[in-house]
């Protein structure tokens, strides 16, 4: 079964908010998901502990250095999906569960401070590949991006990364009050009241375009996203791709 890690060494980049789309998104469609909370903050544990968390979303939080693998794994026998949101830092636990993903997705806002933190992510991740002598894929995400507005710093970081060959998803996690909504109320976009909730279908178009992206890299098996500055929709849905 699938694992997707969610991995950065600053904290703040949007791990935890790409985590519950993709989760969410996945049980929308009737796929079971673990999600392991190994953020030490326990965001995912919070939001799971208010109303609303979907029945096939199972939250795991007690994991530690010397047991992520194993949760890793045990999970992986239980349900269809696993993601895995970790800490930000750089630590032995992150390697770890690096090395078990078939998928480590990289937020970075668009600046040069999270590009760099992008660029020691991406460097564990060759160490692990080196250590346990295996592939691992791994794409960075831009995370609290405007919708309608490619700032300059953006286009700069976008292009040292495609200069470098570095894969990044097609889909951005754009700047959403619902995404902090879902953190603040619990449940999930669907369940959000659009009553005191601005553009909350929006929101959901991102969600789903991210998701579909996720799932059809892991069918494809490419080792790899090819950098691109077009920002076409994926050709299915996760529903399509799930089902």
């Amino acid at each position: 079964m699938p694992t997707i890690v969610f991995a950065s060494p600053k904290g703040g980049a949007g791990k935890s908010t790409a985590a519950i789309l993709l989760a969410t998104e996945l049980v929308n469609h009737r796929a079971g998901v673990t999600l392991i909370d190994a953020d030490p903050n326990k965001p995912l544990s919070q939001w799971a502990a208010r109303p609303g968390k979907p029945d096939l979303l199972k939250v795991v939080a007690d994991t530690s250095e010397e047991t992520i693998i194993d949760t890793i794994e045990a999970a992986a026998t239980q349900t269809p999906f696993v993601i895995v949101d970790l800490e930000g830092t750089a630590s032995m636990m992150v390697g770890y569960a690096m090395s078990r993903a078939d998928l480590v997705i990289i937020p970075a806002q668009g600046s040069h401070l999270d590009a760099a933190e992008a660029a020691k992510a991406i460097k564990l991740v060759e160490a692990q590949e080196r250590a346990f002598r295996k592939v691992i894929r791994y794409a960075v995400l831009f995370t609290r991006t405007n919708p309608a507005i490619r700032p300059r710093t953006f286009q700069s970081v976008e292009a040292q990364f495609m200069t470098k060959k570095i894969p990044i998803l097609n889909t951005q996690i754009h700047e959403r009050e619902a995404y902090r909504a879902i953190f603040s109320f619990g449940g999930t976009l669907s369940t959000l009241d659009p009553a005191h909730v601005p553009n909350i279908t929006a929101a959901k178009a991102n969600a789903v375009l991210f998701t579909s992206e996720v799932v059809n890299l892991l069918k494809s098996g490419r080792a790899a996203v090819e950098p691109s500055t077009s920002r076409a929709s994926p050709a299915t849905t996760p529903a399509e791709t799930v089902g």
